[in-house]
Order: structure tokens, then sequence, then C-alpha cells
């Protein structure tokens, strides 16, 4: 399994990406702004709204939303403990399936998370 799994699967959805918006830029531009609007700061931090947005994806099984999201609760400053402890709800939620894609989110915040906040040289 590759270290950069969940880097590459936002890097292969780039370029389709890229060339989907530009045969529907207003669908897009308004697809960016409710998203920038909906994981706004507010009463709910950003970070607990990523991690939402995560456990959405792990029950709509969608490796890239996964992978966007983990990478947003990363930046956001979403620890470990609390990813876990929402991928932990998602479980309950959704029985098997949570059983599978759970572990996909946590690999993927692992990765973003290690890649942020690397080990210290011994």
């Amino acid at each position: 399994m590759s270290e950069n799994k969940y880097h590459q699967t936002l890097a292969d959805l780039g370029e389709p990406a890229k060339d989907l918006r530009s045969h529907i830029p207003d669908v897009w531009k308004g697809f960016a702004e409710m998203h920038r609007a909906a994981l706004a700061e507010g009463s709910v931090s950003s970070a607990i709204k990523e991690m939402v947005a995560v456990a959405i994806a792990v029950a709509r099984e969608c490796d890239g939303c996964i992978a966007s999201h983990t990478r947003g609760a990363v930046r956001k400053g979403a620890t470990p403990e609390q990813m876990a402890e929402v991928l932990g709800v998602a479980v309950l939620m959704l029985g098997g399936p949570g059983t599978v894609y759970g572990p996909r989110a946590w690999e993927s915040f692992m990765e973003f998370y290690n890649a942020q906040h690397p080990a210290p040289a011994s």
C-alpha cells in the first residue's frame, strides 16, 4: 500500500475535475461557494465540520471525499483522537460498511496528519 495513497487519490482527480470544471464553470463555482460557506468557522468549528464531512463520506463510500475532507480536517487542526471518535460514531451508525470505510478514512487522516506533523528525527 502506497504511503501517499490518499495524496495520490486527490492528484488523480485533479485533471478530470479541471476538465469537467471547464465545461460547467457556473456549476463548479456554485459548488465551490457552497463548500466554503458550509465549512466556514462558525458556532461549530471548521475542524468539526470537516470531520462531519468525513463521516458522511464514509457513509457514502466515497474515497475522493474521504481524502479531501480528512486533508481538510488535518488542516483545520483536528486531532487523531477526535477523528477516531467521529469514526467510531460512523461505525456505530453504519455497521459493516463502517468497518470497511472507517478504516479507510482513518488511514487517509493519518496520512495527511503525519505529512503535516512529521515525527522528530531520532
